[in-house]
């Protein structure tokens, strides 16, 4: 006999829907964080853009005009504690139900050759922005719940390039930080899960590469290599982080908590 169809379960179009809530995405200026504001905006979702890139977030807002969300944008800068906290101080409106952190920064840098000035800014902007983000987000819904997206990095489980000791120990605290937060607030309406992505072309990642050809070729051998090891046989895009992200954020992922999910083209498998 046919299975009859549960009419009490949500559609697909409802489960993907973000229709209702907003979304604030930190470094949405471009790459997956413009990806992810375009996305998150074709699912309803009206969006909260935050970045140091204030013309880019000008140019993400012009153009996610034709959907029918509402888009502010703020510049600021994540490296400062003091910028964050008059942000969540200053924000009108209803909290924000959906949060993901995915401004980052990678400045390659021997290890030896790092100072404390170094260390401090990209652990500023890599690790301790999410963690005062998430801070208040968490503050902000306490009552209500909320969805917590954090952009990892396969750095964090299996360091490939050199020089980017610093890099790697910021990313992999996101993902401590996240599975903490999965544990301690789970049981109160929130949902904290991290996304790892690896070989993603980016303006950042582009910008990277040109700078460090000019002072060190074995980045072309270590571009091959990380090639070799693909399994797709090709670097990824934006969007295909930025999808992955949409599902996180909505209903499709109503059991998720604490996921550490690798978007890198089968890399950690390799």
């Amino acid at each position: 006999m046919a299975r009859t169809a549960n009419h009490s379960q949500p559609s697909l179009l409802e489960l993907i829907s973000l229709k209702g809530k907003r979304a604030l995405i930190t470094g949405a200026s471009s790459g997956m964080g413009a990806a992810t504001a375009r996305r998150f905006a074709e699912a309803g979702a009206d969006l909260i853009l935050l970045d140091i890139d204030e013309e880019g977030l000008i140019k993400v807002k012009r153009d996610l005009a034709p959907l029918p969300v509402d888009v502010e944008i703020h510049r600021i800068d994540l490296a400062r504690k003091e910028e964050i906290d008059a942000f969540w101080e200053n924000l009108e409106g209803p909290p924000p139900d959906i949060l993901v952190n995915n401004a980052g920064i990678f400045p390659f840098q021997d290890y030896l050759s790092t100072d404390e000035a170094f260390m401090q800014r990209v652990m500023d902007v890599n690790f301790h922005a999410v963690y005062w983000m998430c801070q208040h987000f968490v503050r902000a819904r306490k009552r209500m719940g909320g969805v917590i997206v954090n952009i990892g990095s396969i750095e964090a489980q299996v360091p490939f390039k050199k020089d980017l000791a610093h890099y790697t120990t910021g990313k992999a605290a996101v993902v401590a930080l996240t599975r903490a937060l999965a544990k301690d607030y789970g049981g109160k309406g929130f949902r904290a899960n991290v996304i790892m992505p690896g070989g993603i072309i980016t303006e950042g990642t582009k910008n990277a590469a040109r700078g460090l050809l000019k002072m060190d070729f074995r980045l072309l051998y270590d571009g091959m290599q990380f090639l070799s090891r693909l399994p797709m046989g090709r670097l990824g895009q934006p969007d295909e982080v930025a999808r992955i992200s949409l599902v996180l954020a909505s209903d499709l992922a109503s059991y998720m908590n604490g996921a550490v999910i690798p978007v890198d083209g089968g890399f950690l498998s390799a």
